[in-house]
């Protein structure tokens, strides 16, 4: 009796032993697991506030798990960095910090147009009707007409057309500035686009011109009447162009 007395404290010295390195083998475990090393996207360089991230500004890095932020962009395979192609930074970003998803928007007007002008040319908005909006995407070149009366070398008014630009980049169509969405959210984004058309036929257009071309196109809207025409894709060049008159048509 005295022998099965003696066994219980020891049982229970098993037990609490048993338990004891069952915890600390799982902290060891934990522990080990936070310094396992993860892949993240890191800035390759500085980035300033409203910065459009592409391929060539950013890196990825292995860092030990317990010093990744929370809401980092992991990195499994190399493909899984077009994760923040095309977003633009809310906020600075030092060389060497990872980028998480708290710091990024989406290329929209939220970021402002100025993320998309080309160095050396400027925004310029034109109003152009809904029906030509609806078929104009960012990424599309165009050619700018005006429409207007033109005084003849008979001193007589006659309405003419000319083309004034050629070959214009086309930032944006509305809030659309080219930002990358799933067909859901695009489909949505066409229904938000619609409702809003409906209170007016004018849409609007962001295009790219240097200096001199957006002060004629400045110059035009107070001469006449503003359109454009859609050039195909990959048409890039450039022709003289004459005016056009009914005169001249029907001559």
């Amino acid at each position: 009796m005295q022998g099965k007395n003696a066994m219980v404290p020891l049982l229970i010295a098993l037990i609490v032993a048993g338990v004891y390195f069952m915890s600390l083998a799982s902290k060891e475990k934990s522990l080990s697991k936070s310094y396992d090393e993860v892949q993240v996207i890191v800035a390759k360089t500085e980035l300033p506030a409203r910065t459009v991230i592409t391929p060539d500004r950013v890196d990825i890095q292995k860092i030990p798990r317990r010093f990744v932020q929370q809401d980092v962009y992991e990195v499994r395979s190399p493909s899984d960095l077009k994760m923040v192609s095309n977003l633009v930074t809310a906020i600075r970003i030092p060389k060497g910090n990872q980028i998480v998803q708290s710091a990024l928007i989406s290329l929209s007007p939220e970021a402002g147009l100025s993320v998309k002008v080309p160095p050396g040319y400027r925004g310029a908005v034109l109003e152009i009707g809904n029906d030509v909006s609806g078929l104009v995407k960012p990424g599309d070149r165009i050619d700018v007409l005006v429409t207007f009366e033109a005084m003849m070398s008979d001193n007589r008014k006659e309405k003419v057309t000319a083309t004034i630009l050629q070959n214009v980049l086309v930032l944006g169509v509305g809030s659309n500035l080219g930002q990358g969405m799933d067909a859901a959210t695009a489909g949505k984004k066409d229904k938000q686009e619609a409702a809003s058309s409906a209170f007016s036929d004018k849409g609007l257009l962001s295009v790219a011109l240097n200096p001199n071309e957006a002060q004629y196109l400045a110059l035009s809207k107070q001469q006449g009447d503003i359109s454009i025409v859609v050039r195909g894709l990959g048409d890039l060049e450039m022709h003289p162009m004459e005016m056009a008159s009914f005169r001249k048509l029907f001559k």
